[in-house]
């Protein structure tokens, strides 16, 4: 499992840089994302949803926001 750490990063950042490294990632991979920017927990499950993803965990801390993505068999 890949994880990409983008705590401190503003909108539209970490949005940005989820979609380039799922993009690249092979289908039945699997991806932790965390985030600080609060505007993530809208943005980050958007974009999973555009690119035909799963999203199978969202978390939200004190500080964070983590998320699983699952790298779908077929993306859009």
């Amino acid at each position: 499992m890949l994880e990409l750490d983008l705590s401190g990063l503003k909108c539209p950042l970490p949005v940005l840089r989820t979609r380039k490294v799922l993009l690249a990632m092979k289908p039945g991979d699997q991806l932790r994302v965390i985030c600080t920017d609060p505007l993530a927990g809208i943005d980050v499950p958007n974009l999973v949803r555009e690119l035909g993803d799963e999203l199978i965990e969202q978390r939200q801390g004190e500080k964070s926001i983590s998320f699983l993505i699952a790298k779908a068999e077929q993306s859009k």
